[in-house]
């Protein structure tokens, strides 16, 4: 059996939980010191999905500004992306920056698949997530005007989310594959 493999860039603002997806999706586990990921580091998993096997490497890309100009480099190759905002109250500011992170994924990938993910749900709760700018109908209206795979709402501290969303990105991704 051939082996199949997709590079998965994984962008957003500096802490909105990145590298904790990651680990929480491919290691099981959750860290709660917060390090910087610097230009960008990568991890590879193999994950079997419907008794197909799966290499997935993910580029976990630095999201501070001073990492923009070196970001372009790491985007080559890569099958899908995904876009990750916070839910946290204090980092409402980071679902502002998906439209600046959606460009720039387009301009150096093309038209790959791109999921959406809401992370750290954990620290919102349902009446304040319906109240905010953060409500559904608002990000579902969003996703569908610029053609994301879907929106998911995650949470790497407590695991919410994070599986099927990973496993929505993957499935798509191997119907796509031109093999």
């Amino acid at each position: 059996m051939a082996e199949i493999k997709f590079k998965i860039v994984i962008v957003g603002d500096a802490a909105v939980g990145k590298t904790s997806l990651i680990r929480k999706y491919t290691k099981g586990a959750f860290e709660e010191d917060y390090i910087a990921t610097l230009g960008a580091q990568f991890t590879q998993y193999e994950e079997i999905i419907d008794g197909v096997s799966f290499k997935l490497i993910f580029w976990d890309i630095a999201g501070q500004p001073t990492f923009e100009r070196m970001r372009q480099k790491f985007y080559s190759g890569s099958s899908g992306a995904i876009i990750i905002f916070s839910h946290s109250p204090e980092e409402k500011k980071t679902f502002k920056s998906v439209d600046k992170w959606l460009s720039e994924v387009k301009k150096h990938c093309g038209n790959i698949q791109i999921a959406l993910f809401g992370n750290k749900i954990d620290l919102i709760n349902d009446e304040e997530l319906q109240s905010s700018e953060f409500r559904d109908s608002r990000i579902e209206g969003y996703v569908k005007e610029h053609n994301f795979l879907g929106y998911y709402k995650t949470s790497a501290l407590t695991g919410q989310g994070v599986n099927d969303a990973f496993y929505a990105l993957t499935k798509r991704l191997y119907s796509l594959r031109n093999y």
